[in-house]
């Protein structure tokens, strides 16, 4: 008798497998059916037998020591072929079976019935046997069947019971969580045991494939990766869906990161290869190790977790869990979480301004609001840690309001005392898609009786290619205003040229990266040299970032650019200070003009 390999074996395979029956704890409720089987036939052995690839494993026994017998020649392996009913009267007289290993080992009498899912798949038998040959009556056949009736329901019921994810078929979080505890209590107390997660896709490429493909898509990745796991990664593990589109597995006692990572590196170039040909997904796997007893099932999971996504972030296939980055990721988290109070509190937020300098007079013709925080607890957050995590969060929108509205109140005591200085503000992607942006910044400016030219924008290349269309009518409604546009980190961006062209800018500010460095650079300072030329050849006036020093301003002087900006001239100085900063270059004070600031608002653009 030989095995099927066809495309229905393989079916009838992961049907049984997606039931997580295999290798299972006994269970009162199965082993209940048995007694009652072995009873009504009055015979010595009985049990639930389960067909598997290479071997029958027994859910449920009475009279047999051994939970699973090789598949080959064995009549419930016939069984699950056939999906019938098979009585064997006598063993020694059936040539497929009186040389078997049952017969050999005294068996000579079997029945056995189907246990058929409602898919048609038959995972297995409830069967008898016997020691003796003997005859079988329908209405023992009917029993039979009844009882494997109650096998199938048991299973269904036990899948049912909020344990197993209905599309992939693999326990869910809630088998992980009470395994897991079961895990503390099998193994020693201090084994380093490991973990490992494995994430299909990011949750941009899945926000993505939601918009753009059918409804079945996400269920087809689920379902495909759940199959390729259990063939490829899990034999000998258990594998469990754990969230949308992650599984976490733990590896067999014994396994160590020097025997794991190979195969797991190598099990996941293959996984690669098949999602983007399939799927356009990047699958990531993360590991963590861990000590039983001492470290709970959701940790292990967040740790495990943290760690893939540490290997997407990087574009790596498997990272190790990293303490250090999961600290810092804890730390971002944690920011953003206190970052809304801070908008809301009286005394945490300020702005300071870092003056831009008309190079021809080296008068101070404008200002950069630049965001700073006072953490009540932690003290002084740094602008890089900070504005780029709020940049990506729902934050984004009131940060800006903040920021305008904050800066407009200082514009307006500055006008008050006489200082004509132009307000340039920092506007994230999310400002520029924002429903009625340009409405707001007209309003702010007519809450302060300021005119429009007071007032500059700084956008980024990549924050107007995250949506071109919005982003562009956006600016275009801005620019109407009379409120000044300039390109912010200039030459960083994705399509420098074709923007220069398109956008609304009246600025260009070259980013610091090519001005750092500048005087012993003759590669970067040609290449400075025809973006200043190129920019004011379409109209644009051009601003230098990160000037440090005077052989880059003399560059930037005979090269003609028309501003400076940094630290040769000014570190960004609080409100008070820059009041007091001089307009030229070379001297260091003027008198300071007596400023009367407008109370605070809590007026903020809409969300």
């Amino acid at each position: 008798m030989t095995i099927p390999c066809s495309l229905t074996e393989a079916r009838r395979l992961d049907a049984l497998y997606k039931l997580n029956l295999l290798d299972t704890p006994p269970s009162e409720a199965f082993d209940r059916i048995t007694r009652m089987a072995a009873s009504l036939f009055k015979l010595p052995i009985a049990a639930v037998s389960l067909t598997d690839a290479n071997r029958q494993w027994f859910k449920s026994r009475v009279g047999v020591e051994h939970d699973n017998i090789p598949r080959v020649r064995a009549p419930c392996g016939q069984v699950a072929d056939s999906s019938d009913v098979l009585v064997i009267p006598d063993l020694l007289k059936d040539a497929c079976y009186q040389d078997s290993l049952l017969a050999e080992s005294g068996i000579r009498y079997y029945a056995g019935a189907p246990l058929t899912t409602h898919d048609g798949h038959c995972l297995g038998a409830m069967c008898v046997l016997g020691t003796e040959p003997r005859d079988t009556t329908p209405e023992e056949i009917s029993a039979l069947c009844d009882l494997a009736g109650m096998v199938m329901a048991q299973i269904e019921l036990q899948h049912a019971l909020g344990r197993v994810d209905p599309v992939s078929g693999l326990p869910n979080r809630n088998q992980f969580i009470e395994d897991f505890q079961d895990l503390q209590l099998d193994a020693a107390e201090g084994e380093q045991r490991l973990a490992v997660l494995i994430n299909l896709a990011t949750l941009e490429q899945l926000a993505h494939a939601a918009r753009a493909m059918k409804s079945s898509y996400l269920d087809e990745l689920v379902t495909d990766g759940a199959r390729w796991l259990r063939a490829e990664v899990g034999a000998g593990h258990r594998i469990y869906h754990v969230a949308t589109a992650q599984f976490i597995l733990l590896p067999s006692s014994g396994e160590t990161l020097d025997s794991l990572l190979p195969r797991l590196q190598d099990k996941m170039q293959q996984a690669h290869a098949i999602a983007r040909s399939r799927y356009v997904a990047t699958p990531a796997a993360g590991v963590v190790p861990f000590d039983v007893g001492r470290d709970d099932s959701l940790s292990v999971l967040r740790k495990a977790r943290s760690a893939a996504h540490d290997a997407a972030d990087r574009g790596l296939l498997v990272a190790i869990y990293s303490q250090v980055e999961d600290a810092l990721y804890q730390r971002r988290f944690s920011l953003l979480n206190d970052f809304g109070a801070a908008l809301e509190s009286p005394d945490q937020l300020r702005l300071v301004f870092q003056p831009r300098i008309e190079i021809e007079t080296g008068m101070c013709i404008a200002a950069e609001a630049l965001l700073r925080w006072n953490h009540p607890e932690l003290g002084a957050i740094g602008p890089a840690e900070f504005i780029p995590i709020v940049e990506r969060s729902s934050l984004a929108q009131a940060t800006t309001a903040w920021v305008l509205n904050e800066a407009l109140r200082h514009q307006s005591a500055w006008r008050s005392a006489g200082m004509a200085v132009q307000m340039a503000v920092n506007v994230s992607a999310a400002n520029l898609t924002e429903p009625g942006f340009s409405a707001s910044v007209a309003d702010s400016l007519a809450r302060y009786r300021l005119p429009a030219d007071c007032l500059e924008l700084e956008i980024t290349e990549s924050a107007i290619m995250q949506q071109p269309a919005k982003a562009h009518d956006t600016l275009a409604a801005i620019a109407a205003l009379g409120v000044g546009l300039a390109i912010d980190d200039f030459g960083t961006g994705y399509s420098s040229l074709s923007y220069l062209q398109t956008m609304p800018a009246d600025v260009v500010k070259i980013d610091q990266s090519f001005i750092r460095g500048l005087e012993d650079d003759t590669r970067r300072q040609a290449l400075v040299r025809a973006m200043i030329t190129l920019s004011q050849d379409l109209g644009h006036r051009v601003v230098a970032e990160g000037v440090e020093n005077d052989d880059v301003l003399n560059f930037l002087r005979l090269a003609g650019c028309d501003e400076a900006q940094g630290y040769l001239f000014a570190a960004p100085l609080e409100a008070d200070v820059f009041a007091a900063y001089s307009c030229p270059i070379s001297t260091t004070a003027l008198r300071v003009p007596k400023l009367t600031l407008p109370p605070r608002t809590t007026a903020v653009l809409p969300l």
